[in-house]
């Protein structure tokens, strides 16, 4: 039973021992090779080039998560329709009805964001 988990017990072994030597080796080098590890350049925060104008930990709107969480829903819904595409000729009717629920539901609840305001931006 042993020899099912060896292939997955030897890539964690060789993904924790890469990891290791590579967090060694960059921490080693870094120190190494900077000169200056704690300057006030280094440790300055970069934006754009200058200093942030004001606070930058500042509350989004829910509108943005919103419009977000529709954007990924939709993208999903386009990530099932290319398989059910390709694979239509074979899963015949059952398939194409199948389908026009799972849209039906998707529209409907489109509807309904769209009638709460929810992709409206003023």
């Amino acid at each position: 039973m042993l020899t099912n988990y060896l292939p997955a017990l030897i890539f964690l072994g060789v993904a924790i021992g890469l990891a290791s030597i590579l967090l060694v080796l960059g921490t080693g080098l870094g120190r190494y090779f900077s000169r200056a590890p704690y300057d006030a350049e280094k440790l300055s925060a970069y934006e754009c080039g200058f200093e942030a104008f004001e606070e930058t930990r500042m509350k989004f709107d829910v509108r943005y998560y919103l419009v977000a969480i529709l954007f990924i829903v939709f993208d999903l819904e386009i990530a099932f329709l290319f398989p059910w595409a390709v694979a239509l000729d074979s899963i015949g009717g059952f398939g194409l009805i199948s389908m026009g629920i799972f849209l039906g539901i998707l529209i409907v609840g489109f509807i309904y964001e769209w009638k709460k305001g929810a992709l409206e931006w003023d």
